[in-house]
């Protein structure tokens, strides 16, 4: 960027933008399709027959086809775009391959995807950055799961243009009833997937055939061959006609004197001189100036890389999103949205993730799973959780109000990830569908009395011992000590029990992996409520899961939740059983039981380890109330 200096105020004459912008220049391109249904020969035959492959990288896939190929003597074009050794030694695709190639009429960027079921978050990688989809199948096998499941996540990602690409042709004899039974099966399940054209097309990508030119071997098929069908495609660009977004990546202040905000233009465009507002906070000022990478510039469009300098001393940070007054986004803490789940662990309601939307970070959870989207048939269908690859429509709350579009309206800011707080996986995408309202006359009450008022009238400091372990560690025994002790010294104190809950409270919940993120989340609200009102509350849950335990330290401030992990081995539990739980999982006759058939996360930083198999109840809880004198008294 350019030295800052005096910026001018004056409003700038834009491009025209019309309602739908129409291109015929990059066109970016997803091939996807089951395993083995010949996505990367596809790619390979394209740059073949484009003159895209230099002659030392031919000589090399050539060696290498003796070596890993699948077409016997041939050139194993798939070769060009499997470029691990893995995937060469295997003969399947894992990662996301791009490939740019060219003609005179078109550029196109290629993206080769998996179409193994394990690397299913990789396609849908691919997806969202691509506006048309080529989706193959194997002529002799028909339509798969996996060619739905790719079909619908392309819907869900908004490629509203597809190729029915119906490949190996050759293995078939080129049979004009097999291509027209694929067709027609595929045009009934895509009917409710929302595609703009879907152009089928027989193919062999082996041997050319209808790929970069018409073949002889289909003289019955009248329509385009797949190169020229992508030359001529007509997107809509549709990130240059929506509003105005603008989230921010980084403050950029060098000096003093200079106070910029940097990102990349998600839609619309912005000009010197234009009123823009800070979206979450509804603070509006104008645009004083627009920094590229060659400096001062009188307009941005979207894509473009650039640092907008504001007119006002205006609050605004990393993640907030600059728009238009009159065009601004919903700002809301809940909505609805699809989600496809791509983590071994299965996704719960209730359940604290980490949420990236734009450039912005915050906590949120799935408070709702509405339905289950059967990949195979598109029905819906009830669901407590979901698993690998699945795909649910649910309800998510964030922990503070976030800018958003739904995804349909701006691909950009109406996406987001979920992140696995504990491995840093990315767990899950979603696209928002629009944001939950909620009623405009409910409002956080502020009362006379608060908590240091209630703290300071029972002369102690209110917080949360949480104890936990499994089953018959002890955990209850100890905690009833030294609730009895406290309540001696004059403390003012409260137990929550697990089971106790579940005669009330939660009388409604079962032992589900669900059903415990939701007996915790009540808990921890409950807990949440007590420590509000000045006691020391000491709660007693196997609470098996360190993502609802964490989300409980997150429900207090700081200071006022401390981890206590009552360690008994589970031998020594299964030795005491003292309600006869362990024999009946052990004999299966209780489903989900921790530490049988259900796992026990134990703690990795608790505040106090109590070694529950080789000291009594009493000596334990000596140590307990040792530990809680000295947070007393600081």
């Amino acid at each position: 960027m350019n030295a800052p200096g005096d910026a001018a105020t004056l409003a700038v004459p834009r491009p025209a933008t019309a309602s739908h912008t129409l291109s015929r220049g990059l066109l970016r391109i997803l091939t996807c399709g089951s395993v083995d249904d010949g996505k990367s020969t596809l790619i390979g035959r394209l740059l073949y027959d484009s003159q895209m492959i230099m002659e030392d990288t031919l000589a090399t896939i050539t060696k290498d086809s003796r070596k890993h190929g699948t077409v016997g003597e041939d050139v194993d074009l798939a070769l060009l775009v499997d470029g691990l050794e893995a995937e060469r030694e295997q003969g399947i695709t894992i990662d996301v391959a791009y490939r740019f190639f060219t003609t005179p009429k078109r550029s196109f960027i290629v993206a080769d995807c998996p179409g193994h079921e394990q690397y299913t978050r990789n396609m849908a990688t691919g997806a969202s950055n691509s506006e048309t989809a080529i989706i193959l199948v194997d002529s002799r096998k028909g339509l798969l799961t996996q060619t739905r499941r790719h079909s619908t996540i392309c819907s869900l990602l908004g490629i509203r243009h597809v190729v029915l690409a119906v490949n190996k042709f050759d293995l078939v004899n080129f049979d004009q009833a097999v291509f027209e039974r694929i067709v027609g099966e595929y045009a009934t399940f895509a009917a409710s997937l929302g595609f703009r054209t879907m152009v089928p097309i027989p193919l062999s990508a082996r041997f050319g055939d209808n790929v970069t030119a018409r073949s002889g071997n289909t003289p019955w098929y009248r329509g385009p061959c797949l190169l020229e069908h992508l030359e001529s495609l007509v997107v809509e660009e549709e990130t240059a006609a929506a509003p105005f977004r603008f989230p921010v990546q980084w403050v950029n202040r060098p000096n003093l004197d200079f106070r910029g905000f940097s990102g990349n233009v998600a839609s619309g465009s912005i000009a010197r001189g234009d009123a823009v507002v800070v979206a979450a906070s509804g603070v509006g000022t104008t645009v004083a100036r627009i920094l590229g990478p060659n400096g001062d510039q009188d307009y941005a469009t979207a894509g473009d890389a650039v640092t907008i300098c504001l007119a006002d001393e205006v609050d605004v940070a990393r993640g907030d999103v600059l728009a238009p007054a009159a065009q601004r986004p919903a700002v809301a803490d809940q909505f609805a949205a699809h989600i496809l789940w791509m983590d071994d662990e299965p996704m719960l309601p209730g359940r604290q993730y980490l949420m990236r939307l734009g450039n912005s970070w915050t906590s949120a959870s799935v408070t709702l799973i509405k339905h289950r989207v059967d990949v195979t048939t598109g029905e819906h269908a009830a669901a407590t959780k979901l698993g690998m690859n699945e795909i649910g429509f649910c309800n998510l709350a964030a922990s503070r109000p976030v800018a958003l579009d739904p995804y349909e309206e701006n691909r950009l800011t109406g996406a987001f990830i979920l992140v696995d707080r504990y491995t840093n996986r990315t767990a899950g995408c979603g696209m928002i569908a629009f944001p939950l309202r909620r009623a405009t006359n409910v409002h956080t009450e502020r009362f006379l009395v608060d908590r240091s008022a209630r703290a300071a009238a029972l002369g102690q400091k209110p917080l949360v011992l949480w104890f936990t372990g499994l089953s018959g560690s002890g955990k209850s025994t100890v905690a009833k000590i030294v609730e009895q002790e406290l309540v001696r010294l004059g403390r003012h104190t409260y137990a929550l029990d697990g089971d106790n809950l579940r005669h009330g409270l939660n009388k409604d919940l079962g032992f589900t992996d669900a059903d415990r993120v939701e007996n915790i989340r009540r808990v921890g609200e409950v807990a949440r409520l007590m420590v509000d009102a000045g006691l020391i509350v000491l709660c007693s849950f196997i609470s098996p899961f360190r993502a609802e335990r964490a989300m409980v330290r997150e429900m207090l401030g700081p200071g006022e939740f401390f981890e206590i992990f009552v360690d008994t081995p589970i031998e020594e539990c299964i030795r005491r059983d003292p309600k006869g739980l362990y024999a009946r999982a052990l004999a299966g006759q209780i489903a989900n039981f921790t530490g049988v058939s259900s796992p026990y996360e134990p703690p990795e930083a608790a505040e106090l380890v109590l070694s529950g198999g080789g000291a009594t109840p009493e000596d334990l809880s000596r140590r307990v109330l040792d530990y809680l004198d000295r947070l007393q008294a600081g």
